[in-house]
């Protein structure tokens, strides 16, 4: 054994080894990432940027530019649609039910009945019809609006029900709690100009091969026509996927709810187009912190004039309202916990 102590591994570090290892370092950082900057900067903690909610909100109105008014000026801006002693964007989760069409007055009431037992606030039911096939049901027209205002005096229920032509705004007006503009007619400028001008509150579905931009520009429009209660309703988009309906697009919740201070609310219906499936939406719409669903229920769907295969039976209906409450509590909480303190 020599008699020259052995050094220690401390030693090798805080000795001549340290200097190099260092070198090494510096040059590891040196290196050059694919854009030509350094691959992390001196100094930088995460290498993830991190960004304040001003930040935020100043790259949406970039992205967002010719949709100004519909923006969040801060994080924390909130609509709130009044629609008599409903607040649809405020901490309550609305539900809007109703059958696809008006069909017979017994249909109807028996649908409002039910849906109002279970949680509804907002009657749905379609008096004007956009139908692929001109041979498909279109509609009862003023009939539909008709029973649509008795089914609300009947139960209190507010009605939401779908405009379709420019002319008919001012009629579908005088019957209606909420216009809705479908997502056929979500640009058509002429309709979203002269529902504005009624002065009742609009839900405006995405277009089936909308972009966020494109149904935000539509939303801009009814704003900038003297209205600001505006709900917009993410139903769906048009992809290459054949196994449902529709593509839910859940991403664009997040993006509408972060960068939009309009209420946001979920059509599970004509996302998925098999009723089995609307639950599972709902909830995950829930969990993207939409303000409401808008969901087809019918009494007897294997019967319905139009979209039977996607409407609830009353029975689906209540369960889908009983398994979301503990979603809903849990979204209240979460929302409470974000709100500013004073």
């Amino acid at each position: 054994m020599s008699g020259t102590p052995a050094r220690s591994s401390l030693q090798n570090v805080s000795g001549g080894e340290r200097p190099e290892r260092d070198a090494q370092y510096q040059r590891h950082m040196e290196i050059q990432s694919f854009g030509g900057g350094p691959s992390a900067p001196a100094g930088l903690v995460s290498p993830v940027p991190q960004r304040n909610g001003a930040e935020v909100g100043e790259a949406w109105l970039e992205q967002f530019a010719d949709s100004p008014d519909v923006l969040k000026s801060t994080p924390e801006q909130q609509t709130i649609v009044s629609v008599g002693d409903l607040a649809i964007g405020g901490g309550e989760f609305v539900t809007m039910a109703g059958p696809c069409s008006v069909e017979t007055e017994r249909q109807l009431m028996e649908t409002a009945e039910q849906v109002a037992k279970h949680g509804a606030r907002v009657l749905r039911g379609g008096a004007f019809k956009p139908r692929s096939s001109p041979y498909a049901f279109q509609g009862l027209g003023l009939e539909g609006l008709k029973l649509l205002a008795a089914a609300r005096a009947a139960t209190g229920l507010a009605v939401v029900t779908e405009v379709m032509s420019a002319d008919d705004a001012p009629l579908v007006g005088e019957y209606a709690d909420i216009l809705q503009i479908g997502s056929r007619s979500m640009e058509n400028y002429a309709l979203l100009e002269a529902a504005a001008h009624t002065g009742r509150p609009i839900l405006l579905k995405r277009g089936m091969v909308a972009t966020v931009a494109d149904l935000l520009r539509s939303a801009q429009c009814v704003l900038s026509h003297g209205n600001p209660n505006v709900i917009l309703c993410e139903r769906g988009i048009r992809t290459f996927e054949t196994v449902t309906r529709n593509t839910f697009d859940v991403a664009g919740i997040v993006v509408l709810k972060e960068a939009s201070h309009l209420p946001v609310i979920a059509d599970p219906s004509h996302a998925a187009g098999r009723r089995s499936l609307v639950p599972g939406l709902a909830r995950t719409a829930v969990a993207a912190n939409a303000d409401g669903l808008i969901v087809e229920v019918h009494p007897h769907p294997e019967k319905a004039w139009s979209d039977g295969e996607q409407s609830l039976t009353f029975d689906e209906f209540e369960s889908m309202m009983a398994d979301l409450a503990p979603w809903c509590e849990l979204r209240a909480l979460r929302n409470h916990a974000l709100e500013p303190v004073a």
